[in-house]
């Protein structure tokens, strides 16, 4: 197994980063991701549309499930803990990692879905690695659907005890427990300050 190490990452520019690039041939109406309806409730007072208007728009161009750059999207930003850049900046989330089950073609309405997330921590010894795991997984509970069920996990050979994180991330009872703790939730909050 390739040893993966990344002691010394390579900062990118924001405009380095993966991102959905459209050709809009007519200009666009409704939320700039699908999932800003997730993130942000939706206020007809503010967009000056009715009900009325948004289900005659959906209904025309129906509801494109989420995918990897969507899943992308809301966690490249989350700022690293030790770092003055984001985890996408830092290429401990990738976009080739990011995973779902079953993919978004082959998916239908309200089906269950996986998430899975591959982080590549900065160095191999990384203490906050941990945390990292669990700020991505904070994120995601708080923005996707119920459906959706999520894996984060340590990439194989990444982390000392890329195993160890990975059970402590998917253990519901210890991330329970962990949420609970004041300092650690401030941590997770500091960290989220950069989505938006």
């Amino acid at each position: 197994m390739r040893e993966v190490d990344n002691a010394n990452p390579s900062i990118l520019n924001v405009s380095q980063l993966p991102s959905r690039s459209r050709k809009v041939t007519t200009p666009r109406q409704g939320p700039d991701t699908k999932c800003d309806d997730i993130v942000y409730s939706k206020r007809p007072w503010l967009c000056g549309s009715s009900s009325l208007e948004d289900e005659a728009l959906e209904e025309e161009y129906g509801e494109d499930p989420l995918d990897a750059q969507d899943i992308y999207d809301l966690i490249s930003p989350i700022s690293d803990p030790e770092h003055p850049h984001t985890l996408g900046q830092l290429s401990v989330v990738q976009l080739p990692d990011i995973h779902l089950t079953p993919p978004p073609a082959g998916r239908r309405g309200d089906s269950l879905v996986t998430v899975t997330v591959d982080l590549t921590p900065t160095v191999t010894h990384c203490t906050q690695a941990t945390v990292i795991a669990l700020a991505v997984r904070y994120r995601l509970e708080q923005t996707l659907p119920p459906n959706y069920r999520l894996d984060v996990r340590i990439k194989d050979g990444s982390h000392s005890n890329d195993d160890q994180v990975t059970r402590q991330v998917g253990d519901k009872e210890r991330v329970a427990a962990a949420l609970e703790n004041d300092t650690l939730r401030g941590t997770l909050d500091k960290m989220l300050e950069t989505c938006v």
